[in-house]
């Protein structure tokens, strides 16, 4: 893959021949200044979740320092050059996150309900730190996630709707949402592609998808759309909620659903000409926008924009292509368009909002890491 750093390198090495055109200089010229724009925001955004940090070493959500939060703020910091484990600010956040470490390998709050998401967040920093001492607590931590996963231990075999999914922990109904969280942090930590995880996921995954080729669910029959709905589970959800289609409602597909349906079903190694992929990624362009998060309906169509944010990068940079030409043939280069999006968003002090407060999103330290994660992967950090 070409990061925006080494294309934009081959692009300023062109313009160095007699022949280069002014079309040619002027896209090198966007190009650099979009970078720029994105390394500054990313700055000033580290900057802010430094300074934010609490005297017990953790960031706050709920009121109070979180675990999860945590996590997800100590991943930025050590994709930073600047800081390792052993700059002060990392050293204390470590040592926070590690006192919700379990005998059982999770790394939770006891209580919230929410294992799966906070072992996965937290499963992302510590295999970020690169330091041997943490090898133990990744592997019990990869096995509890895994634990987790329905499967034919639970009872349920590949032909049940929940098989292979995530939930928030035990017993909890599965979603798109937390199968694509436990998936980003087994590849992120390391576990082999070819291990069952991904498999039994893929599953699951492919249930989320508005495609009657291959999903056996009713309330995905006759529909060619290609996206992704929130779960399976329960004859369907979608918190896009419903369309109507030939007279009858039909499940909404959206853009964070989506590009977490497509960047999980490249992570399992689905081939790029399957049909789940290639109907998946005519969505995308079809529905390819940075103003919203992609076919919500209007008066929600701010809602979980950064989380949005966040797995369109991730998405787009796994799948691996530059520009992304839509349904109307205009091409984008997205991790430039990224860039500029989200350093026009955010605010003086550093920090990026969600005003439309739904998942969280009006806590600034959630939405600056995601948005400082959706920048380094566009940088490709």
């Amino acid at each position: 893959m070409i990061s925006l750093r080494n294309s934009r390198l081959i692009v300023l090495a062109l313009l160095s021949a007699a022949c280069v055109s002014p079309v040619a200089r002027s896209m090198a010229g966007e190009e650099a200044q979009a970078e720029a724009k994105g390394r500054q925001a990313i700055a000033q955004g580290v900057a802010f979740l430094v300074a934010s940090q609490r005297e017990d070493g953790g960031w706050e959500a709920f009121g109070r320092t979180h675990p999860a939060i945590t996590a997800l703020v100590l991943k930025c910091l050590l994709e930073e050059p600047a800081y390792g484990t052993e700059h002060p600010v990392v050293r204390r956040g470590l040592a926070f996150l590690m006192r919700f470490v379990h005998p059982d390998g999770g790394i939770y709050v006891e209580g919230e309900g929410m294992r799966n998401y906070h072992t996965s967040v937290a499963l992302m920093a510590l295999s970020s730190a690169k330091e041997p001492a943490y090898k133990e607590t990744i592997q019990k931590a990869q096995a509890f996630l895994q634990k987790l996963q329905w499967d034919e231990g639970e009872g349920y075999g590949p032909s049940a709707t929940w098989y292979g999914g995530q939930g928030y922990g035990h017993s909890k109904r599965p979603d798109l949402s937390n199968t694509q969280m436990m998936l980003e942090a087994l590849k992120q930590s390391g576990l082999p592609a070819d291990d069952p995880a991904y498999k039994k996921a893929l599953a699951f995954v492919s249930r989320c998808q508005m495609l009657s080729e291959t999903n056996d669910q009713a309330f995905a029959r006759g529909s060619d759309d290609g996206g992704f709905v929130y779960t399976p589970a329960n004859d369907g959800e979608s918190k896009a909620g419903t369309v109507v289609v030939e007279g009858k409602p039909r499940l909404r597909s959206y853009g964070s659903m989506t590009y977490a349906g497509f960047k999980s079903m490249l992570y399992a190694q689905v081939d790029r000409n399957d049909v789940r992929v290639q109907r998946a990624y005519e969505w995308i362009r079809r529905y390819y926008t940075l103003d919203q998060n992609p076919n919500m309906p209007l008066a929600q169509s701010k809602e979980g924009l950064y989380y949005f944010y966040h797995v369109f990068a991730r998405a787009l940079d796994a799948w691996g292509e530059e520009i992304i030409v839509d349904a109307r043939g205009k091409p984008h280069r997205w991790r430039e368009e990224l860039c500029l999006k989200l350093a026009e968003l955010q605010q003086p002090d550093g920090s990026w909002f969600n005003e439309e407060d739904r998942w969280y999103e009006g806590n600034p330290h959630l939405v600056t890491a995601y948005a400082v994660r959706a920048l380094q992967t566009a940088l490709d950090r």
